[in-house]
């Protein structure tokens, strides 16, 4: 049983390719983004697809997927954050590449899922991960760019820069003049 049920699989996964094959070149392009497999791509394209006009925005395909945090407020305090209802299938597969994603070195999904892991839990941060890579989904096809890793130092850079800016702006409230320069310390 278990022979026949592999020479189904295997026949399936044949007429999954030849029905890609003129979408061979996009599948190796979207294939560099990390955590996402070639099975996680066919999935994509099956429940997504790949010719995204009907989304007005990324955040209009992550509201359909249903992988966008969910906002219940009352009060001006906020709630549980559950997502919502969408494609289970889509849902489920961009969870899983975001598991795959957070155990990378070096790089910048890998690196949003510890951070966001420390704080919420891993659950919580495979959901966010799992948006983020249907974000960059979204707009490597709409705008035919390659994916460019942005790295493990992304977050640190970034923060640095917050950091700067507001405490630039404590010390205008107090009514100084700031100029900055930067120093090479080594």
């Amino acid at each position: 049983m278990i022979e026949t049920l592999e020479r189904a699989i295997g026949r399936l996964d044949h007429e999954i390719e030849e029905h890609l094959r003129p979408q061979q070149e996009l599948i190796e392009r979207l294939d560099a983004i990390t955590g996402v497999s070639q099975r996680i791509l066919e999935t994509l394209f099956a429940e997504v697809g790949w010719e995204l006009d009907s989304f007005a925005d990324a955040e209009h395909l992550a509201s359909w997927v249903g992988i966008c945090p969910g906002q219940h407020e009352s009060g001006g305090k906020r709630m549980s954050g559950r997502t919502r209802k969408g494609n289970r299938y889509a849902k489920t597969i961009l969870v899983q590449a975001a598991h795959a994603a957070g155990k990378t070195k070096k790089t910048y999904l890998g690196a949003k899922s510890r951070r966001l892991s420390k704080g919420r839990g891993i659950k919580r941060a495979a959901v966010a991960v799992g948006h983020s890579i249907l974000v960059i989904y979204y707009h490597m096809l709409t705008t035919s760019q390659p994916y460019e890793e942005k790295g493990e130092d992304y977050f640190v850079h970034h923060d640095q820069q917050e950091r700067e800016r507001r405490l630039v702006k404590q010390l205008e409230r107090l009514g100084y003049t700031v100029k900055l320069t930067q120093e090479h310390v080594i």
